[in-house]
């Protein structure tokens, strides 16, 4: 990256980098969760409740036409549970996804190679955290590409996937297992999937390839589309996976801008799934300020803020997304067939 400032900058030149294809890896395909053969886990009948009651929401949008957005971080493609992202668009369940950086990340190294996730303790001390050059130089290569036709981020992505962009690097590059990959199935399926990064918080960022420039580009043009969605969010559902606080916050910006020009999610009902516990050492509610947990930013905004402001309603489900999120799937696929 070019730079003509006072003052000095890392050369990244002088990085040590390695082949994906030789990295250890804490996930492969044997990992992804099968929904057909999971079994159903047993919850308290609060939680359960719950959970039922997101999936009668989405089901009473989509029949409604209402819009479905999901916002997710990258935990649900290292837990195998992208399957359920990817039964969602495929069965019309979710119109717009809205991801961070690293969800691309593991999402294409397990569509290229079939496996994901290094040991973070183990590399970081050995100066190898985050340098495999496949990842970083295909995704970078690809973003550049992606810019110079001003396009988004995920979009340029799922092209790559879908054959449709041809890297000068890398020739004709082969996907063995883009089947399994969320992006490529919402490219092929026209659901919008967007990318909201931070620069300097994914390992591509690190290595000669990367260009701000053209990330930062293609990502602001996902912030955009991902606008243009919560326009037309009125007595939608949101569904926040992880507390993901970038996309968080670009949720926030994107609904002030759909209130600005009078097209707010009015009646919109929100859920937030993760795991951290929402119970308060004083008996006050968790949309309460007298409660701690109320600032974390997915609790302030997504269950409380945004639904209090447009008459809508927001809850939170706490729990591992392996057995949530299959009990969610579990509601709605009964409900299908």
């Amino acid at each position: 990256m070019e730079y003509k400032g006072r003052w000095r900058i890392f050369d990244t030149s002088r990085l040590k980098r390695y082949s994906l294809f030789e990295r250890p890896s804490k996930v492969s395909l044997k990992d992804l969760v099968d929904l057909e053969k999971v079994k159903v886990p047993n919850l308290s009948e609060k939680l359960d409740n719950t959970i039922k009651k997101v999936a009668e929401k989405i089901l009473e949008a989509k029949e409604k036409n209402k819009k479905i957005l999901i916002i997710s971080g990258a935990h649900i493609i290292k837990n195998g549970l992208g399957t359920f992202l990817i039964w969602l668009i495929k069965n019309g369940l979710v119109d717009h996804i809205a991801v961070n950086g690293a969800f691309i990340i593991h999402d294409l190294e397990l569509a290229l190679v079939g496996k994901t996730s290094e040991s973070i303790p183990n590399a970081l001390g050995e100066g190898k955290f985050g340098f495999a050059k496949e990842t970083a130089d295909i995704i970078n290569e690809a973003i550049n590409e992606g810019n110079k036709r001003k396009l988004g981020y995920g979009e340029t992505i799922g092209m790559l996937l879908s054959d449709e962009l041809t890297l000068p690097s890398f020739g004709k590059l082969e996907f063995p297992h883009k089947e399994i990959s969320v992006v490529y199935n919402s490219y092929k399926n026209n659901v919008p999937l967007t990318v909201h990064i931070a620069i300097g918080a994914d390992i591509v960022h690190m290595h000669p390839s990367f260009s701000g420039e053209a990330a930062g580009g293609c990502s602001a043009r996902d912030f955009l589309i991902l606008a243009e969605t919560v326009s037309h969010l009125k007595e939608g559902v949101c569904i926040l996976i992880g507390s993901q606080v970038i996309g968080v916050e670009n949720f926030l910006k994107a609904v002030s801008m759909a209130a600005n020009v009078g097209s707010p999610p009015s009646k919109l009902f929100t859920a937030v799934f993760d795991m951290k516990p929402v119970e308060s050492v004083r008996p006050v509610e968790i949309g309460d300020e007298r409660n701690p947990v109320y600032y974390f930013r997915d609790i302030k905004s997504v269950v409380v803020r945004i639904p209090k402001a447009f008459e809508g309603e927001g809850v939170y489900v706490q729990g591992d997304h392996r057995e949530t999120l299959i009990a969610l799937w579990e509601y709605l696929h009964r409900s299908i067939g």
